[in-house]
């Protein structure tokens, strides 16, 4: 924790000469996307992206479980979700998920979480304690898979707010569906309407597949 106070005591000298990029920080925020991912430490957006302050909303969760949109429901991944569409006007979002993804884990292992009734509870959100067959997860499935198409589900329960519905008919709005490898650093993209990630293609934008 000590380095982590250095650096924040540090921090204004780290940027005084940057005093023009961040008066206009203040006067507001465009940013290029909202990047829904997960708390996971590991996983960093701006490291990701390369993005600057000011370039990415961020929305983390455990999981990057987005809850499908219930009109009562007090949800913070609904209301951030809403602001960065109404308020901001964000062209893109991107669902990024992980390797060695806990969540998920729990979702396959529910004994993991046991201990963990918060987190039990959340998992219920994910949308998807079913195979694809129906039938209950195999606590031996393949992780990586399993987070994918975790990732591709959260993406379908984007399409239930009006906000993201009304954005995508007129299009305005596109949605991208990411992966991260931990221990390269590689991200997989997959097409909103797909199934199968990818390597991403270097272009211009980050958020071009």
């Amino acid at each position: 924790m000590q380095s982590l106070i250095e650096h924040a005591r540090q921090f204004p000298a780290r940027i005084a000469g940057q005093q023009e990029a961040y008066a206009a920080l203040a006067r507001g925020q465009r940013p290029q996307a909202l990047f829904i991912t997960c708390s996971d430490s590991r996983v960093v957006p701006s490291l990701i992206t390369g993005a600057r302050p000011g370039d990415v909303f961020e929305v983390r969760t455990a999981g990057n479980i987005v809850p499908p949109w219930r009109p009562q429901a007090a949800c913070a991944v609904g209301g951030s979700l809403e602001f960065a569409l109404e308020a901001l006007e964000v062209p893109d979002i991107v669902v990024c998920g992980h390797s060695h993804c806990g969540a998920v884990q729990g979702l396959l292992r529910e004994q993991d979480v046991r201990s963990m009734p918060l987190v039990r509870r959340w998992l219920t959100r994910a949308g998807h304690r079913t195979g694809q067959d129906g039938s209950a997860p195999s606590a031996d499935e393949e992780l990586t898979p399993a987070v994918q198409r975790h990732v591709l589900t959260q993406l379908g329960h984007l399409r239930t707010y009006p906000c993201v519905a009304r954005r995508l008919d007129s299009g305005r709005l596109r949605l991208h569906a990411w992966f991260y490898t931990v221990e390269s650093g590689e991200v997989l993209s997959c097409a909103a309407d797909g199934r199968t990630f990818r390597p991403r293609r270097p272009r211009r934008s980050f958020l071009t597949s």
